[in-house]
């Protein structure tokens, strides 16, 4: 783990913000890519059964990136706090899941999230481990159907893993190929 000077991490930083921002207007976070390592991974918990981990970059691009955002086109991450290592070249920030709704409301998803990065001596992202509340997010998603603001996109997700469509990067619990810790 290389240390690296504060300075170059705090620039990283806002140009991350800043990517996630533009990924956010446009509604695809894909072009996020370009901060990884080729090698990189990039895993979250999905609950009290699966792991997701995407393993290089083509995986997080296509996976974690791409299908994993699909039906999110609507939301935002705020990133409320972000705190940073420069010994181990580690990164940790603090968002807020926010769901723009078509009566033109917002919702957010309660607790805490974020993500977990460490950096090589290039600024490239070697891993990323995203920590949410799952219990919060699948009652956001409840709630959403409740009142017709799921995205179609989501929708079509759903259905998938409803009938039973095994999706790319998850595993079950435990047996990911790299692990989250």
């Amino acid at each position: 783990m290389p240390s690296i000077p504060r300075e170059q991490l705090e620039g990283w930083v806002e140009r991350w913000l800043q990517a996630n921002r533009d990924a956010e207007h446009k509604g695809d976070w894909k072009p996020l890519a370009d901060f990884y390592t080729e090698d990189a991974t990039y895993g979250w918990n999905i609950g009290p059964k699966e792991d997701v981990m995407c393993v290089g970059i083509d995986e997080i691009r296509d996976v974690a990136l791409g299908l994993e955002m699909e039906g999110l086109e609507n939301w935002n991450y705020e990133y409320q706090k972000v705190l940073i290592d420069d010994k181990q070249g580690e990164v940790v920030g603090f968002w807020k899941q926010i769901v723009n709704k078509s009566d033109g409301t917002q919702d957010e998803i309660y607790g805490i999230g974020g993500s977990w990065f460490r950096l090589d001596g290039n600024l490239k992202i070697e891993w990323q481990r995203d920590f949410f509340d799952f219990g919060h997010v699948s009652k956001m998603f409840l709630k959403l159907i409740e009142t017709g603001d799921l995205s179609a996109g989501m929708q079509k997700r759903i259905e998938r893993s409803m009938a039973g469509e095994k999706l790319p990067g998850y595993h079950p619990l435990g047996q990911a190929p790299v692990p989250i810790w």
